[in-house]
């Protein structure tokens, strides 16, 4: 019985399961059994290095939360990105020590706060990413809406 199944025989729900396999120095590629993978590097030649995905994570978790409500509102994107930056501790382990995200959405009928609203919710209720990570970081974001439109 794979680890999985003993997961889900147990009655625990939403398993995930990743494989990492080993490339060459500090690469891996991982993914979900069977299924395409992405470079992790630590050097961060050939992929971004574990703390980057985590905050990719962490973006594109939010996002996807940012867009649902906005589309709930009747209020669908044209576009958005996600600019995120992570201070680290000095020392090792370098954790993250606060994180700092600007959204930049674009969207006809979109007001600054349904925009603003739905960044909060994303981050405070539904990214279990957030939720997973040390509450005691700080998360500022800010919104940029309909940059040179």
């Amino acid at each position: 019985m794979s680890v999985t199944q003993e997961f889900q025989a147990t009655g625990k729900k939403r398993v995930n399961h990743i494989v990492a396999r080993w490339v060459d120095g500090e690469a891996f590629d991982v993914g979900q059994p069977d299924q395409p993978t992405v470079r992790i590097d630590g050097t961060r030649k050939t992929g971004p290095g574990p703390v980057d995905m985590l905050l990719s994570a962490l973006a594109t978790c939010s996002a996807m939360d940012v867009v649902s409500i906005l589309a709930k509102r009747r209020t669908p994107l044209t576009t958005l990105d996600i600019d995120v930056r992570g201070e680290r501790a000095p020392a090792t382990p370098a954790r993250l020590t606060s994180i700092a995200i600007i959204y930049r959405i674009t969207g006809p009928g979109i007001d600054r706060e349904s925009a603003e609203m739905a960044i909060d919710l994303a981050l405070n209720k539904y990214c279990s990413v957030r939720d997973s990570l040390d509450p005691a970081i700080p998360i500022e974001w800010t919104v940029v809406l309909n940059e040179g439109g």
